[in-house]
């Protein structure tokens, strides 16, 4: 996905349009969005450009890329770190309160946001894209539980000592 409407930028994306939606035009393309029926949140829609721009930026720091296009798969990616990182064990709980509830409906919005000329896409890029990347169950909650093995080690250490003698009844 190209990004064309992301606060800070303000030069040239690479698909050879200049920006020329304002910060505040967003908000009113969103109401546009959501009364032809979008089942999502106004919040995921800026969730997912803040995703974008973390991710763009993530990349470019990492690895020198310049370019202002990341894959489906790139952006998922972006978006799960940038969940995590903004939301931490809630990540799961806040998606689906917009109603995001998997790798496809973070596809729905950016095609949404394509077909309102807020982001670009190559020729190479489809909804399919984003097809079951990965589980959200497991990305944003996996993190975040103890780890059950350690607990029944735990346990089983425990009621030896109890058997023997040690640590109480």
């Amino acid at each position: 996905m190209n990004l064309l409407e992301t606060p800070g930028f303000t030069g040239k994306c690479l698909c050879g349009r200049f920006l020329s939606m304002q910060s505040s035009n967003f908000s009113e393309v969103l109401d546009l969005i959501r009364q032809e029926g979008s089942r999502f949140d106004k919040n995921a829609y800026y969730f997912v450009r803040q995703a974008l721009d973390h991710t763009l930026r993530d990349y470019a720091e990492k690895g020198g890329r310049s370019s202002l296009h990341v894959s489906g798969p790139e952006l998922l990616e972006g978006i799960r770190a940038y969940a995590l990182d903004q939301y931490g064990p809630l990540a799961l709980t806040v998606l689906h309160n917009w109603n995001v509830r998997c790798c496809g409906d973070f596809g729905e919005i950016v095609f949404q946001l394509v077909d309102y000329g807020v982001l670009g896409k190559t020729e190479h890029d489809k909804m399919d894209d984003f097809a079951n990347v990965y589980d959200f169950e497991e990305v944003f909650l996996h993190p975040f539980r103890p780890d059950s093995g350690k607990r029944v080690r735990k346990s089983n250490k425990a009621r030896e000592n109890r058997k023997d003698g040690i640590g109480g009844n």
